[in-house]
């Protein structure tokens, strides 16, 4: 086992991103983010885009899972080699790309494309997938690692209101390798199911580094609430 892997057994893994156009959406700004979540006890960190990604590398000790989100196509997390070597030479111990079974944008299949990273740069590969059977293929495609990222965010999965815990068991009864749990993680009590279900690590983005929609969850459930006097 990679020792990089191991030292990710059981840990968290913090997403520091933000969208374009949002007030946070600089790379001094992740690097700020990725430091205090180390401080929080993280045990690696993914970031999206070169800038941040040199930036993240730079300041952050930890295990640095990159990747480079382009275009407007269904494949856009890392859509081709160029954007996966991009990555790994920006600084990335992991290049994290779309693990899917649709096409890539520059017609390589998803093994050739893991072969020529391993090969041209000696990074890690994670493989966002959507369902098992995509999980299945990336792992014998060669990926290091296998996400459930993409679980609800393709044409032919379901989003649920929470995590797809469901998919991390099967994934981790079916494959050699670990399985990280992505998406829709946002309670603690959520992380360690994730764990149970047999998850190596456990990616939390949005509930630890997004300030916009942490304070939609709160403002949302106040209006929701019926109000009482104040007491004077």
């Amino acid at each position: 086992m990679n020792a990089l892997i191991e030292g990710l057994r059981h840990r968290l893994v913090v997403s520091c991103q933000a969208y374009p156009g949002e007030p946070m959406r600089t790379p001094d700004t992740m690097r700020r983010v990725a430091l205090a979540a180390a401080q929080g006890g993280a045990a690696g960190i993914r970031a999206q885009g070169l800038a941040d990604i040199a930036s993240i590398r730079g300041a952050v000790d930890l295990p640095l899972i990159g990747l480079w989100k382009d275009g407007d196509d269904d494949v856009f997390i890392t859509p081709t080699l160029e954007h996966a070597l991009s990555v790994a030479r920006a600084g990335a111990h992991v290049v994290a790309l779309d693990g899917t079974a649709r096409p890539r944008p520059d017609g390589r299949s998803l093994g050739e494309t893991i072969a020529a990273v391993h090969q041209l740069t000696g990074a890690l590969v994670m493989a966002d997938c959507s369902t098992l059977a995509e999980g299945i293929a990336a792992a014998a495609a060669g990926a290091d690692l296998v996400g459930t990222t993409l679980a609800g965010y393709t044409a032919y999965t379901t989003k649920q209101p929470g995590p797809d815990l469901d998919l991390v068991a099967r994934l981790a009864a079916a494959v050699d390798v670990p399985v990280v749990a992505e998406g829709r993680i946002h309670t603690p009590a959520q992380a360690a199911q994730a764990l149970r279900a047999g998850a190596w690590a456990v990616v939390v983005g949005t509930a630890i580094t997004h300030p916009t929609t942490i304070t939609g969850w709160f403002a949302s459930a106040m209006a929701g609430s019926p109000s009482r006097p104040a007491r004077l």
